[in-house]
């Protein structure tokens, strides 16, 4: 139960935002369809991740979306870089375009 509420805090606080933030930063540039499959499947692979881990570990949960929330820690601090998708979703939301991933 306890698990279930650091998920949700985790899922509303951090999740939601870079998702929303993700769908923003794509619709101005106007992004490519591979572009925007690859930021869905990262979304797809690191969010059940997040949610897991806020799940194990609480605290973690709670300093990470209050974090985000505050501006004190970005949401691509999250991803995984070596997966290619992530390092495309990353590099939006860090306002960069994305390098070629020759995927």
């Amino acid at each position: 139960m306890i698990s279930d509420i650091f998920a949700w805090f985790m899922t509303m606080f951090v999740i939601t935002p870079v998702q929303a933030e993700l769908q923003s930063h794509l619709q101005q540039m106007n992004a490519s369809t591979q572009t925007v499959r690859q930021a869905q499947q990262c979304l797809a692979t690191q969010g059940p991740r997040l949610i897991e881990r806020a799940g194990q570990e609480p605290v973690w949960a709670v300093t990470t979306a209050l974090g985000v929330t505050f501006g004190w820690t970005t949401p691509s601090s999250f991803l995984d870089r070596n997966d290619p998708n992530c390092a495309v979703l990353a590099d939006l939301l860090e306002n960069r375009e994305p390098e070629e991933t020759g995927a």
